[in-house]
This record gives structure tokens, C-alpha cells and sequence, in this order.
């Protein structure tokens, strides 16, 4: 039988996940659309590969094995899976058409919405994913500028201006190559080194897990106001769950151009585009950023009913209650079994486990606590990406699980055995953690 949701479940039977692998294997290059879905981000051999069904926070994987999940779609799902506002939403949509040969009044209304609720949002454009829209506003800051160098901070997609900066540069011309660099978080210092007189844009995320120190970002939009260099915010994930207004609204900046995606549609493809009009108006006849998917009416209807649903639900105060509950949590629980080497970290709306290496090789940690946590039925990679859909019953299980997978780590650092007990393969490093991450442009 598949295993439900319960702290005396044996390990899940993935026969069927396997076979779907097997079949991808030297068919679909790393077997997967996104790393962070793939295998190497989960322990192969004890976790399960492919999902078939969500509803509100529980997903059904290929061989009907229950879990409630923390990954939320590695994101877009910010309300939860098949939510009933937004799903009938798409379905009243798919009644009259899914794209047309002309503009859709939905590009409008939603537009509209967003020009409410994102402080800089004097202009709107869509697209399909997140590397779109940074790439768009990196396109529309040249055009600006005049300029040509772009420094970033965090993970932007995967397009050459930005790939370029990292261990996976193939395939990218040099030129190309030399007009991107980064710089580190909460060092102001070495954002002020990396400008130069071609500097057409600093593009970061506000947060990733790290608060801002010192005013950081603050002084990053003091600094490129004063450079005259165009400050964009990837808020793909601060995006409407940090607030509704994203980074902009709770720190109180606002950006020359931000881009969101996650959590915007609960699930469906969109990206956006906003910004400062006299900027974005160079996107009428200047720069080049059209798509035929971008005005796709399903989207837009998903983005509308979520929008709505976030604003009148009041979600970010909710992710953000009922993360505290599993970060606080996981930390007293940590403390309670005298353990100093892990502990949760970030906002409450998207917290991560740290694992200290002098307990051992972290991500043979990770692994372990993956693989308990899967055990009991619970999809987790070391973050809690809260959706409007855990509820407290969820909460609540997740911390009795999480004492029990915490108690399994305890014992295995203990006795020097965190390989041993691993029953599959261990995760592999994050592709966005192990890069070179320090580039500075040569001064010349």
C-alpha cells in the first residue's frame, strides 16, 4: 500500500518513479526542466522522482505515496496546490480561449492591479518565466544607460548576460562574458569597487536568506542613484510573500525595475515587468521584448483571482505566522536534544536549514535529515516555502516529525555514521551555492 502521512511509515516504494527515470534517462538531458526538481537534489533511492497530484499543502508522487510538501513548486505555488478560487478561475478563462490573435482585456485589468500594489510598478510588461523578465530589464537599463557592464547579486536565470558569471559559462562569447560581474551581499564596499564608468545596472535579489545589514540596500539605491546607474530587484521570490508589494514595500525602496514570477499566478507561467516609466517606455520602440505567450489569457486569469486572493486574505501575514511556527520550532526543538550544529535560518515566509561542518560533511547531514523527513512523509529539501495552504494540523506534524529525523541526526553524528545510515545517494551541491561567485570587472 502507499504510504500516507504518518511517523510509523516505512520508506516509500518508488517503482514507478523509477521507471519514469529510467525512461528519461540520455533522453531528456539532466532528466529534468529545473535542477532544483531533479535528482541530485533529492537522496536517490529513497525519495521519489515524479509528482502527480497536488491539493492545497499534499502531493501524491508516481507510485500514490502522500507527503506534504515544502517545496511548493520550487515556489509558484503561494496559495497551494489546485486552489478553488484560482483554478476556476483558469477554467471559466478556458471556456472562451486560452491565446487570441489580439490583446486580451486581461492584460489591462491585471496591469491595473499591479500598478495598486507594487510601489514602482508605473509600467507593466509580461512573459513566461522569471530569466525573461531580468533579462528584459537588463536589456532596458542599457538602453537607458548607454552602458554596457552589469553587476549581480543572487540568481537570475538562465541567460547569457547572467551565466556568464558562473562555472557554467559554455556556449557564452567572451564579449559577452566581459560585461557581467558580482558582487557580495551585505558588502557594500565591494559593490562600490566593482562600478565603473560603463556600469549600466545593479541587479540583485533583496533577500535570499540573509537580512540586509546596515542599511545595505538602502545604500545600494543611494549608491546607483548617485552613479546614475539603474537598480533593479529580482523579486522572484520576495515577490508578493514577503509583502504584497514585495522587497519595495516592506523595506521601503523603490527600485528603477523589478521582476517577479513565483507566487503571482499560483502555479501558472507568468513573469512581470515593471518599473519607472521613463524607462520603461524605451520598450515601445527602442528595445525588443515581445512574446507570443505573454498576453496567454489562462495566466493572467490565475494572476487576477491570486492577486485578489493574497490581497484579501491578507497570505504574507499568514506565511509569515505560520512560517515562525516551524523556523522558531525547528531551533527550540534543535536546543531541546543539545544540538549546536544545525539551525533554521531566513524570513519566516521561506527559512532554511543550515548543517555546521565540524558535525560533519554538511550535505551528508541535509541527506539524512531529507531522508527521515521523506520517511514520515514529509517533501522536504531544508527549506519551508509556506503556502496559504499549511495549515496548523500540517504545522504541527511537521514538528513531530522533525524532532524524530532530528533525533536520527543527533545519533548518526554521534557515533560518526551519517554515510552509513544513508539508505540511497546523497544530495549533490546546489548549482547557485558552488560557483564562482566573486567576479569583479578588471580596472582599467
Amino acid at each position: 500500500m502507499p504510504n500516507k502521512i504518518s511517523l510509523t511509515n516505512d520508506f516509500p516504494t518508488i517503482q514507478k518513479s523509477n521507471e519514469l527515470y529510467n525512461r528519461a534517462v540520455g533522453l531528456i538531458p539532466s532528466v529534468t526542466q529545473t535542477l532544483a526538481k531533479g535528482p541530485t537534489q533529492w537522496i536517490n533511492g529513497v525519495a521519489p522522482k515524479y509528482l502527480v497530484k497536488g491539493k492545497g499543502s499534499h502531493v501524491w508522487d508516481a507510485d500514490g505515496n502522500e507527503y506534504i510538501d515544502y517545496m511548493m513548486g520550487v515556489g509558484p505555488l503561494s496559495l497551494g496546490y489546485a486552489y478553488p478560487k484560482v483554478d476556476d478561475a483558469i477554467k471559466k478563462q478556458l471556456e472562451d480561449g486560452i491565446t487570441f490573435s489580439m490583446m486580451h482585456p486581461l492584460e489591462v485589468e491585471v496591469a491595473e492591479l499591479i500598478r495598486e500594489i507594487i510601489p514602482n510598478a508605473e509600467a507593466v510588461r509580461y512573459s513566461k518565466t522569471g530569466a525573461d523578465a531580468t533579462s528584459a530589464a537588463v536589456r532596458l537599463a542599457r538602453a537607458y544607460t548607454g552602458k554596457n557592464k552589469i553587476l549581480c547579486c543572487g540568481y537570475h536565470g538562465w541567460h547569457d548576460w547572467y551565466i556568464a558569471v558562473t562555472a557554467r559559462n559554455h556556449g557564452i562569447p567572451e564579449a559577452v562574458q566581459a560585461n557581467s560581474f558580482t558582487f557580495n551581499y551585505n558588502d557594500i564596499d565591494s559593490l562600490k569597487n566593482s562600478i565603473d564608468e560603463d556600469t549600466a545596472a545593479v541587479i540583485l535579489e533583496p533577500v535570499v536568506f540573509n537580512e540586509p545589514k546596515d542599511n545595505f540596500l538602502h545604500k545600494v539605491a543611494e549608491l546607483c542613484k548617485e552613479k546614475g546607474i539603474v537598480l533593479i530587484f529580482d523579486e522572484m521570490w520576495t515577490g508578493f510573500r514577503m509583502a504584497l508589494g514585495g522587497a519595495q514595500e516592506y523595506f521601503g525602496i523603490k527600485a528603477d525595475l523589478a521582476t517577479y514570477s513565483k507566487a503571482v499566478a499560483n502555479g501558472m507561467p507568468i513573469s512581470i515587468l515593471a518599473g519607472k516609466k521613463e524607462i520603461m517606455q524605451l520598450a515601445d520602440e527602442d528595445i525588443f521584448f515581445y512574446t507570443t505567450f505573454g498576453g496567454e489569457a489562462l495566466s493572467l486569469a490565475a494572476t487576477k483571482a491570486t492577486i485578489e486572493e493574497l490581497r484579501e486574505k491578507n497570505v504574507p501575514k499568514f506565511l509569515d505566522e505560520q512560517g515562525a511556527k516551524l523556523k522558531n520550532g525547528y531551533n527550540s526543538i534543535a536546543q531541546k536534544l543539545g544540538i549546536d550544529f544545525t539551525k533554521a535560518i531566513g524570513y519566516n515566509w521561506r527559512s532554511m536549514a543550515t548543517f555546521d561542518e565540524k558535525a560533519g560533511d554538511p550535505l551528508l547531514q541535509k541527506s539524512l535529515m531529507q531522508q527521515e523527513m521523506i520517511k514520515r512523509g514529509v517533501l522536504w529539501q531544508g527549506f519551508f516555502n509556506m503556502s496559504y495552504s499549511h495549515s496548523n494540523v500540517d504545522v504541527d506534524y511537521t514538528l513531530k516529525a522533525l524532532e524524530e529525523s532530528l533525533s536520527v541526526l543527533k545519533q548518526a553524528v554521534a557515533e560518526g555514521k551519517l554515510k552509513e545510515m544513508l539508505k540511497g545517494e546523497p544530495v549533490q551541491p546546489v548549482f547557485r551555492k558552488v560557483d564562482n561567485f566573486n567576479m569583479k570587472p578588471v580596472k582599467r
